[in-house]
């Protein structure tokens, strides 16, 4: 009983980990079309193919997720509040990912 108890529990663990992955690209993608989109005057596809995954991940380790976005588009400037959530986006739809986001 306590097997299933167990098992149960990390399955539904597990789909809330899953959903919150995805709900931040969601939320990048989001902020890209509100914030960014007009500003750069591109769409999100091309901004995040700029950079590899691998990249995107130096870029947002070394803390200059927000100093990148500047300099691909001048004309934006991003809240550090939604630096994450469109790290998130840049990485999943990188120009290495194979994905191609919808805007």
């Amino acid at each position: 009983m306590n097997k299933i108890r167990l098992t149960i529990v990390a399955l539904f663990g597990l789909t809330v980990l899953s959903t919150s992955i995805f709900a931040d690209v969601k939320k990048g993608q989001e902020v890209y079309l509100k914030i960014l989109k007009a500003k750069c005057g591109f769409s999100g596809a091309n901004f995040a193919i700029q950079h590899t995954q691998d990249e995107w991940e130096d870029i947002k380790q070394a803390g200059k997720f927000g100093d990148e976005v500047s300099k691909i588009c001048p004309k934006a400037t991003l809240e550090r509040k939604y630096e994450t959530d469109v790290y998130d986006f840049s990485y999943k739809y990188a120009k290495d990912s194979g994905n191609v986001p919808s805007c």
